[in-house]
C-alpha cells in the first residue's frame, strides 16, 4: 500500500513539474507574422516581422515557397499548440520543427535574417549578407527554425527581425509565405530589457528641457530606475495614456531632484506657459502654470506674478489680486508685484489705493531696467490692446507726473 502511494506521489510530482514548465511562458498566437510576398524572377525583397512583445526570448519561423496551386495544410500557430515549452523537452521541439517543414512548393530561394532595416535594404541592393544574423546561402523550397537567446538574431533583444529573400527562379514568379511566432517568457516579460528601456527613454527625450540638462546621462539613469522600480514592464505598458503620462511626470521630477536640476524643468514649464500666452492661448497658459507649478506648491513670487497677470488681462480681477498678494507673501520686496497690485486697484475702482502704491514707488527702477513710470505706460498700452477699460488711466498718469 505504501509503495503504491509513493508511485502515485511520484506520478503527480512528475506531471506537476511538466505543468510548471508550461506556465513559464506561452506562444503568442496574436502578435504573429503570417505574410506572403511575391518575388519576380531573380528579385530580392525584404519582409519585416510584427513587433515582438516584451519578454520574447525565442521565436519559431517557417518559410514556405508556393506556386499558385499549393496551399499550406495548417498555420504555424495551430501546429505550435501541440509543442511543449521550447525550454523543456528538446525532442518535442525538434519534432515540431520537422512537422513545420513538411509542406513546401518546388521553387527555391535563398534568404538572410537581419536585425535592422538598413542592413536588410542594403542586401536587396548589393546581395551582401555581412551584417546578417543568419544566412541561408543554399537555395531551399522550405525551412523552419527555432531562434533562441543564444542566436545572433535575438541576443540583443530586437523589436523586429527583417527577412530578406532572393528568388532562385530565373523564369517565373514565386510566392513565399513567412510565419513567425514569438515565445513569451512570463518572467522576462516583466523585466525591463534594453529595448523596453530605449522606448521608455523616448518618452522623456521629447521634452525640450532635457536638452539643457548638465547631467543628462545621470538623469536618464535615474529616470529609468524611477519607473522600473515602481512598475513591471507589462504593468507600465497596460496603463492608460493619462496614467502613463502622470507616472512619467512624477519620475521626471524625482530624477531631476536627484541630479539637482529640478529648476530647469520648472523653467521649461514657465517658458511653455509664456509661449502659449504669446500665441493668444491665455487659458492654456493659465492651466500649465496651475497644473505644473502652483498645484505642486513649487511656485515662486514671479510665478504668482505671471499667473496674476494672465488673470488681470482676462479681467479676472479677484483672482489676479489673490495671486499678486500670494507673490508678495513670498517676496514683499518685489516692486513689480506692487505695480501689478496697483493695476488691480485701478480697475476695481480703488483708485486712491492704487495712487498710494504709485506715490511710494514712482522714483524706483524695476529689475527689467525700466523706470516705474515707463513700465506703467507700457502696461497701459497692453491693457488697451486686451480691451481693458481705460477710464482711470489719466488719473494715475497725473500722479506720476
Amino acid at each position: 500500500m505504501i509503495s503504491k502511494l509513493r508511485i502515485v506521489l511520484l506520478f503527480l510530482l512528475y506531471y506537476s513539474t511538466l505543468f510548471s514548465q508550461s506556465i513559464d511562458g506561452y506562444w503568442d498566437n496574436i502578435r504573429t507574422t503570417n505574410e506572403t510576398i511575391s518575388l519576380r524572377a531573380g528579385e530580392k525583397k525584404i519582409l519585416k516581422t510584427a513587433d515582438f512583445p516584451a519578454g520574447t526570448t525565442e521565436v519559431v519561423y517557417r518559410i514556405t515557397i508556393l506556386d499558385d496551386n499549393q496551399k499550406l495544410s495548417g498555420s504555424l500557430v495551430s501546429i505550435l499548440k501541440a509543442i511543449p515549452d521550447p525550454t523543456g523537452i528538446s525532442q518535442g521541439t525538434a519534432g515540431a520543427i520537422f512537422l513545420m517543414s513538411t509542406i513546401a512548393g518546388n521553387d527555391k530561394c535563398k534568404y538572410a535574417i537581419f536585425t535592422n532595416v538598413t542592413s536588410a535594404s542594403n542586401y536587396t541592393k548589393t546581395g551582401k549578407t555581412t551584417d546578417a544574423c543568419f544566412t541561408q546561402n543554399v537555395a531551399l523550397n522550405k525551412d523552419a527554425k527555432l531562434l533562441n537567446g543564444n542566436s545572433n538574431c535575438l541576443s540583443n533583444n530586437p523589436q523586429n527581425l527583417w527577412f530578406a529573400f532572393e528568388s532562385n527562379n530565373w523564369l517565373m514568379k514565386q510566392k513565399i509565405t513567412v510565419e513567425v511566432v514569438p515565445w513569451i517568457d512570463n518572467k522576462a516579460s516583466h523585466v525591463w530589457d534594453t529595448n523596453s528601456k530605449k522606448e521608455l527613454l523616448k518618452s522623456v527625450q521629447k521634452f525640450d528641457f532635457v536638452k539643457n540638462l548638465s547631467n543628462k546621462e545621470q538623469f536618464y539613469v535615474a529616470f529609468i530606475e524611477s519607473i522600473s522600480s515602481k512598475y513591471k514592464v507589462g504593468e507600465f505598458n497596460k496603463l492608460l495614456t493619462i496614467e502613463k503620462n502622470n507616472s512619467i511626470k512624477k519620475a521626471i521630477e524625482e530624477s531631476l531632484k536627484q541630479t539637482g536640476e529640478l529648476n530647469k524643468y520648472y523653467d521649461s514649464v514657465r517658458e511653455k506657459s509664456q509661449v502659449l500666452f504669446n500665441k493668444g492661448k491665455i487659458t492654456e497658459a493659465i492651466d500649465v502654470l496651475n497644473t505644473e507649478i502652483i498645484n505642486k506648491n513649487k511656485a515662486s513670487a514671479r510665478d504668482y506674478m505671471f499667473l496674476g497677470n494672465y488673470y488681470l488681462l482676462t479681467k479676472q480681477f479677484s483672482k489676479a489680486e489673490d495671486d499678486f498678494n500670494k507673490g508678495l507673501q513670498i517676496d514683499a520686496s518685489d516692486i513689480m508685484l506692487q505695480l501689478k497690485l496697483a493695476h488691480v486697484y485701478m480697475f476695481t475702482n480703488r483708485v486712491s489705493e492704487a495712487k498710494d502704491i504709485h506715490k511710494k514707488y514712482t522714483n524706483q527702477n524695476l529689475e527689467n531696467g525700466k523706470t516705474w513710470i515707463d513700465q506703467v505706460k507700457t502696461d497701459f498700452k497692453e491693457f488697451e490692446k486686451f480691451g481693458l477699460p481705460p477710464d482711470n488711466f489719466k488719473k494715475i498718469i497725473r500722479v506720476l507726473e
